[in-house]
């Protein structure tokens, strides 16, 4: 069953409508590959997805071991390399706006490299989880 739809809404320019929300995503291609850089581009799209997975798997964790996620950030960074020109590392530095335990940011750690998106990524691609809690 098709859920999404991608088309061309002119040049490098891209729109996907995630058909039961009809929420929408519009990409560009980057600067450094003949677009304007005006929006994501695709290869963001799958840093920014493997944040997201991971903050969706650890909120899933926390409510089990009820632990408050409000204020929690991720930064990515994405690292591109040449010949070919693909993605060769992610790196995900998780914030926690509370001080946790040493215990339990080696849960929300391990709870992370298990999201589905983590387990996608083709193992060439480095992936590099933080964690960081307030002191």
């Amino acid at each position: 069953m098709v859920n999404r739809i991608v088309s061309v809404l002119f040049g490098l320019d891209y729109s996907a409508i995630h058909l039961q929300s009809n929420n929408q995503i519009i990409t560009d291609a980057p600067t450094d590959n003949h677009g304007k850089g005006e929006a994501f581009s695709p290869t963001d799209l799958l840093a920014t997805s493997l944040a997201s997975c991971m903050l969706t798997i650890i909120g899933i964790k926390a409510r089990d071991i009820n632990v408050d996620l409000a204020g929690t950030t991720a930064e990515v960074t994405k690292v591109m390399t040449a010949d070919p020109r693909r993605v060769s590392e992610i790196h995900v530095a998780i914030s926690f706006n509370q001080q946790l335990d040493e215990k339990t940011q080696k849960i929300f750690y391990n709870t992370a490299l298990t999201c589905p998106v983590a387990k996608s990524i083709h193992p060439d691609i480095m992936q590099k989880v933080t964690i960081h809690s307030k002191n």
